[in-house]
């Protein structure tokens, strides 16, 4: 078997589509988690602190002059050497969004899978052989 058949194989098997489907779903889930955080959660958190949170602006000078610098590419442009866990806090607060969902979506899914399960299944039709054996026993029991 050629090697270019061995991947056309590998590749149309379902697992391997369905992870491909899962990662372009999960790429653009995440992009809508970072607009549900950037785009919702953040100025709603501006609006009750009553300020202008911005996380991108939050950052430790660790070496450096900082006089006069008050954002971040200030800071970078000037070549000084910053800790800049604002965008960190960023990332973390997305990763802790997506990971709740996810989470949600799971559990929904697990509720659907036991509701399934707990259905009763209907039973199996009996077999014409089992079938012609107990109308045999029952005449054999009428006779006796």
């Amino acid at each position: 078997m050629s090697i270019i058949q061995e991947f056309k194989e590998f590749a149309v098997k379902g697992n391997v589509m369905d992870l491909a489907i899962g990662v372009i779903i999960g790429g653009a889930f995440g992009k809508i988690i970072d607009s549900l955080v950037k785009d919702i959660l953040m100025p709603i958190i501006n609006f009750v602190i009553g300020g202008e949170v911005n996380f991108s602006n939050k950052f430790i000078v660790l070496r450096g002059e900082s006089e006069n610098i008050t954002t971040l590419v200030q800071a970078q442009e000037a070549g000084l050497t910053v800790l800049s866990y604002g965008n960190f806090l960023t990332i973390l607060i997305n990763f802790l969004i997506l990971a709740w969902v996810v989470f949600l979506l799971v559990k929904v899914m697990n509720r659907l899978r036991k509701q399934e399960e707990a259905a009763p299944a209907e039973p199996a039709p009996t077999p014409e052989d089992v079938q012609l054996l107990r109308e045999i026993r029952d005449e054999l029991k009428k006779q006796g």
